[in-house]
């Protein structure tokens, strides 16, 4: 049971991370490698308001998002938007580039040493067959609702009628007189923020140093492949899925808990090349 919350905790911050990447490459269809670096950006958001002005973890948890956010959608703004008409590669090309840099940037101020953060919680919760950190199951259900939300949002919702009409017909969305261009910088801004909310979230939990987000954003694009590109829920399950069998790989088969994703991965891509719940049209 205990392992089953550990994988369901770290299954939290794949689905977090790759539901943002699933909005980016779904409205704009990029590859957004710098993903991991603003994710690593949260929790060093979260590090340097705690020890540079004592800003507390609650109100960096809301503060760190919305300012990564604001930043992801002048990156499209200035950068990404420029390359748009480009194959997309070069999009790709380029948030690799502001990955390396971004991460180069902090590592030259701050080492590559981890930097502490403490818990905002340190109770535990009584599970009957076993405690749990109450700050993990925290972090479990914000995720959750998070994700939910961000469903309910896109599937219920007027805004989420356009960005999905807008994301799988551009053209005819513009047709009918929605200007989809300025729907693309604040959905891209709303991936990034995500991904600054996840790591915000796993301050407390995980190192804080500048290789954290370039650690796990492989082990991201391997299970938002999985999920299926571009697919909202397909990404969220895949990234509860991957944490859990990762979880329980390393308990009972741990010669292969790092490399499991990569052979489902594999897998997946010989069976079913547009992911689980991804459309088989955009692939053909």
């Amino acid at each position: 049971m205990q392992h089953i919350f550990n994988g369901l905790v770290s299954g939290s911050f794949l689905a977090m991370l790759a539901l943002g990447l699933a909005v980016i490459f779904g409205m704009l269809g990029v590859v957004n490698f710098a993903h991991g670096a603003f994710y690593m950006l949260g929790a060093f958001g979260a590090y340097l308001l705690l020890t540079e002005w004592g800003v507390n973890y609650w109100v960096a948890l809301a503060a760190v998002p919305v300012a990564l956010g604001l930043f992801g959608a002048l990156v499209e703004r200035v950068l990404i938007r420029r390359l748009s008409a480009l194959d997309p590669l070069y999009n790709f090309l380029l948030t690799f580039g502001l990955a390396l840099l971004l991460q180069d940037l902090v590592r030259r101020e701050y080492g590559v040493q981890s930097q502490p953060y403490t818990s905002p919680l340190t109770a535990t919760v009584d599970f009957g067959l076993f405690t749990y950190p109450a700050y993990q199951v925290m972090v479990l259900g914000i995720s959750l609702v998070v994700c939910l939300a961000v469903w309910l949002v896109l599937s219920k919702t007027r805004l989420g009628v356009i960005v999905r009409a807008a994301t799988e017909r551009p053209e005819l969305t513009r047709a009918l007189g929605i200007d989809v261009g300025r729907y693309v910088a604040p959905m891209f801004g709303f991936g990034v923020a995500l991904a600054g909310f996840a790591g915000v979230l796993a301050a407390p939990m995980r190192a804080v140093n500048p290789l954290m987000g370039g650690d796990l954003i492989i082990t991201v694009f391997a299970v938002v492949v999985i999920g299926g590109l571009g697919s909202i829920f397909g990404s969220v399950t895949a990234g509860f899925a991957i944490g859990l069998i990762t979880a329980l790989a390393n308990l009972y088969v741990p010669t292969l808990s790092q490399t499991i994703v990569f052979i489902l991965m594999a897998a997946v891509l010989l069976w079913r090349p547009a992911g689980l719940f991804g459309r088989e049209e955009a692939f053909t």
